[in-house]
């Protein structure tokens, strides 16, 4: 019995796991013996680590032993029960509250008996307490509570529980398999990477995560499990950019011409460091005659629109066409405004496509851009669309990539032979998310905002408050500034939020903000009446512009100093973000005022957040906390990442820059991974990951 025979090895065979206990180990993904050791315990009791009853402060997790005093089953509110218990140390009395699982967690317990707990430390009044917490009884098994024994705590439902494979079941299960079955992998890593890179063995780092040692053994053992999920997760990107090499050739582009010098010398003001490094960057790639797939991205306001300007005018100053994708229409719509800005004065010719154009204009458009006469299309998805023929497309500029489908992102480079591709976030990725799901892409940071700009001013605001934000609002009007409204639109009710955001306006327009010149733009309107709004809001004779989430990217009035977002509670963080950002475009001190209703705890921290910081990339980082790095980035996006049981992408930056290291450099030296020390690293990325990130293919 050695190496992979472990996984044909069923639980049945380890003493004491018979059909019942097998079943539900099957539906919690544990069917084989090779199962059982890859269902690693979500955290581990350390005895060094117990603090005293009175000791604990308020908010934090800490684990306290004591003795169980009085047990106390009370009827709750509307007939709901609740069970209290007294536990007791030599410093004080912990409360221990269950509202749910009453009936079964009355029978768990008894007075007298000695308990570990694990939880989040609440106090009422001078009463420290802890609902739902985590607990073992040591009486039942007190050699492992020796001190200094680091005891592993199992992942468990109720009805493993219920049949006796709570965590001390599974630690019982688990060292009869080490006794019975020990760990005998294949090592899934070349003897020299484990020796290069100081990692634990693969048997003895299983060992270690069930029953460690000791902490530093521990440590050990979670670093080699992290590294390894870590370093697969890179070699995949890094075998994804040596297998693209040989279809990356792209053309060149030989020179900087008449259209980006002019584009420099209109410039109103100097360039960041920041945007100059980009534009080098870019321009690097552009001309190297391989296909630029570079990812540019910064914080609201950092000029990253500027940056993507001077490489359409590049495509343009060697006789290529630029195309412009933004997810949604609005968005589409406010480059194509922004980029006409730029394009105009330099004599280049910029067409919108959207889904509401009128047949005629489209037609139009569309032989413009045939004929070569159109140098730049800004659109949304319309722009990928079988009838849409570019006559020469040399670059490809998109927008928001991640809210884009993979097949959606692979039509536009179908466009052409091989266009060079700019994609760009307005969203602030963390330096270890960026590397973790971008890989395999360049990434250009814009990491630092205009000089000159004030910090916007940012307050969280009840609805009952919403008077004096509007009395606020009308002075900063009366003193010559400009100002946002913002309502919330939501797919699912997405008539109704309408409804309900012109209602708003024509109230605010004939009562609360009576005589302040107003306009409404929202999703449902004609490509031209968006544009006579905006443009009339840009130029000053509008004061207020009130619509639904329609100003996320892209609009640049230097005079707005006001943004209201209304029920802000149902906006995700980054979202707020890209509204705040914009205000505070200008010389003049700007706000943004989030109201709210009644705040459940996420919406509760996401507001918080926005208060205490300006910086997007500390608010994406407590974001993908809050929510998720799959929530924040999308499933599709976070794909490479998605599949971590161990490393945490959020923390284990340093981990994944030393795997992404040693994966890079094995690939760089060894493409197909053919050296006969590589091949057991080629076995493992076949059979594990080559599949599983099959669609992840197209940056």
């Amino acid at each position: 019995m050695v190496h992979e025979c472990l996984k044909d090895i069923p639980v049945t065979r380890i003493k004491g796991v018979g059909p019942r206990k097998a079943a539900l180990l099957k539906e919690a993904g544990i069917e084989t013996i090779a199962d059982l050791y890859d269902f690693f315990p979500r955290r581990y009791l350390d005895r060094r680590t117990v603090k005293a009853v009175g000791d604990l402060f308020e908010g934090e997790h800490a684990t306290v032993t004591g003795k169980v005093k009085r047990i106390e089953k009370q009827a709750g509110r509307y007939g709901r029960a609740r069970l209290k218990i007294q536990l007791i140390d030599k410093t004080g009395v912990l409360e221990l509250v269950w509202f749910r699982g009453v009936s079964y967690f009355s029978s768990a317990f008894r007075e007298g008996s000695t308990l570990m707990v694990h939880g989040r430390v609440g106090y009422f009044g001078r009463q420290p307490q802890m609902q739902h917490p985590e607990f073992e009884h040591l009486d039942l098994d007190a050699k492992e509570y020796a001190e200094g024994e680091i005891v592993p705590v199992y992942p468990s439902s109720e009805a493993l529980k219920s049949a006796g494979l709570g965590s001390r079941g599974m630690r019982g299960i688990m060292k009869q398999a080490l006794s019975d079955f020990p760990p005998l992998f294949r090592e899934n890593l070349s003897e020299g990477v484990v020796r290069d890179y100081g990692l634990l063995p693969l048997n003895e780092a299983y060992r270690m995560m069930h029953f460690p040692s000791s902490p530093k053994m521990l440590d050990r053992a979670l670093y080699r499990f992290k590294w390894s999920e870590l370093f697969f997760a890179q070699l995949f990107f890094a075998m994804r950019r040596a297998s693209g090499r040989a279809d990356r050739t792209a053309v060149r582009f030989e020179r900087s011409g008449s259209y980006t010098a002019a584009l420099y010398r209109m410039l109103p003001y100097s360039m960041t460091d920041a945007q100059k490094k980009a534009v080098r960057e870019i321009y690097r790639d552009l001309r190297s005659g391989q296909r630029m797939n570079r990812l540019l991205q910064g914080d609201v306001g950092s000029g990253k629109t500027l940056v993507a300007m001077f490489a359409v005018t590049l495509a343009a100053d060697n006789g290529l066409q630029a195309a412009f994708m933004a997810p949604t229409e609005i968005l589409a719509f406010q480059h194509y405004m922004v980029m006409r800005s730029y394009a105009e004065p330099l004599g280049l010719q910029t067409g919108f496509l959207g889904g509401r154009q009128q047949k005629k204009e489209r037609l139009e458009m569309l032989e413009r851009l045939e004929k070569g006469e159109l140098h730049i299309l800004v659109g949304t998805h319309a722009v990928i669309e079988e009838d849409v023929r570019f006559k020469k497309l040399g670059l490809a500029v998109i927008d928001e990539q991640h809210r884009f489908g993979v097949m959606q992102r692979k039509a536009l480079r179908d466009k052409a032979g091989n266009p060079h591709v700019l994609l760009m976030t307005a969203t602030p990725i963390p330096r270890t998310l960026s590397m973790g799901v971008f890989g395999d892409l360049d990434v250009t940071v814009i990491d630092k905002l205009p000089g000159g700009r004030k910090n916007i001013v940012t307050r969280c605001c009840r609805e009952s408050d919403k008077s004096g934000v509007f009395r606020f609002l009308r002075q900063e009007v009366d003193q010559g500034r400009q100002a946002y409204i913002v309502y919330p639109l939501v797919e699912e009710s997405e008539k109704m939020d309408l409804e309900a955001a012109t209602e708003s306006y024509v109230r605010l327009r004939d009562d609360l903000l009576k005589g302040i010149r107003a306009g409404l733009i929202h999703g449902q309107m004609s490509s031209r009446e968006k544009e006579r709004v905006m443009e009339a809001f840009r130029s000053g004779k509008l004061d207020l512009l009130v619509g639904t989430t329609v100003i996320e990217v892209g609009v640049d009035v230097p005079n707005a100093t006001i943004m209201v977002i209304e029920h802000a509670e149902r906006f995700g963080l980054a979202q707020l973000h890209q509204l705040r950002g914009r205000v505070g475009r200008g010389e003049h001190q700007s706000y943004c005022f989030l109201l709210h209703a009644k705040l459940g705890a996420d919406a509760s921290q996401r507001l918080s957040a926005m208060e205490s910081t300006g910086d997007g990339f500390r608010l994406s980082e407590i974001d993908a906390a809050l929510r998720g790095v799959g929530n924040v980035l999308g499933r599709e996006q976070s794909g490479v990442m998605s599949g971590l049981k161990v490393a945490d992408i959020l923390k284990d930056y340093d981990i994944m820059r030393s795997a992404r290291r040693a994966a890079f450099e094995i690939v760089e030296r060894d493409p197909g991974l053919r050296e006969s020390a590589h091949r057991i690293i080629r076995e493992h990325y076949k059979k594990h990951y080559h599949g599983k990130y099959a669609l992840a293919d197209i940056g």
